[in-house]
């Protein structure tokens, strides 16, 4: 399936990967690019460069989980494709875990209707390795069982089955991407932010690194243009229909090692 001419919708597109993500697309030379998002107040300059060099580009603040606000939206854009980053993230289901589990399967939901009364061709649904939560044998394979630990993590998984479950039962076009852990620019470096931007923050500032347990703890780690890079190849790959596809590099990393090689590179 080729992504030229065609009119894409990218959910959650003003936020880190998001953002990204519409970077790259625009190098397929769609007709538009259809970006929904409840939160531009606080990212749009995520899209600064892609404002600046594609005209196609549509901006639209609306809550996802509306679904006739988002049918809307669709037809009046002719969107045939949508990407679903739309999320609420892990650190807000610490502090109000029931509203961001519900507020998560209600985004992934209104998008799937889109799909299943044929308002839209071909959705490419966001996961998590979240959805996997720790380890049970490693290093972790293709079959390795969704085990969430978290309430975000549980509204991931759910949202993976719900995605799987309308390519089964109403035979939708859907793909499920899941990227393991992603580092680059424009990455929140907040209080919970990844261990990579915090690490430089507390560094810049002149803190000190902090490790929990002996930092002997692994992660895979995979840069944020390199996601987007597989996102595309999968939308457009027809194999990738009804599964999930994880988006890794296969190299585990120590959290001790990687703060020694931010340190070494910051000096």
């Amino acid at each position: 399936m080729e992504l030229k001419g065609k009119s894409l919708m990218v959910t959650g597109g003003a936020g880190f990967i998001g953002s990204h993500l519409v970077d790259r697309l625009i190098r397929e030379e769609p007709e538009r690019i259809v970006v929904c998002s409840n939160q531009f107040s606080e990212s749009r300059n995520n899209l600064a460069e892609a404002e600046a060099d594609f005209d196609g580009l549509v901006l639209h603040q609306v809550d996802v989980g509306d679904y006739e606000a988002m049918r809307k939206i669709a037809e009046a854009e002719g969107v045939e494709v949508v990407f679903n980053l739309a999320v609420i993230p892990l650190p807000t289901s610490l502090e109000k875990p029931e509203w961001t589990f519900e507020e998560n399967v209600r985004m992934s939901a209104s998008i799937c209707r889109l799909a299943r009364e044929g308002v839209i061709g071909t959705l490419v649904q966001f996961s998590s390795s979240e959805a996997c939560g720790s380890a049970r044998s490693c290093p972790m394979d293709e079959s390795h069982p969704l085990n969430p630990e978290t309430p975000y993590s549980a509204s991931k998984a759910a949202t993976d089955h719900l995605a799987l479950s309308y390519a089964r039962t109403f035979g939708i076009d859907v793909s499920v991407v899941r990227p393991f852990n992603n580092y680059g620019p424009r990455q929140n470096w907040g209080k919970y932010a990844g261990i990579i931007p915090l690490s430089i923050k507390r560094i810049m500032e002149g803190e000190l690194l902090t490790l929990y347990g002996d930092g002997r703890q692994t992660r895979d780690f995979i840069f944020v243009t390199d996601t987007v890079e597989a996102v595309v190849r999968i939308a457009k790959s027809e194999e990738t229909r009804g599964r999930v596809v994880n988006v890794a590099t296969g190299q585990e990393v120590a959290m001790v090692d990687l703060m020694r090689m931010i340190a070494d590179a910051m000096d």
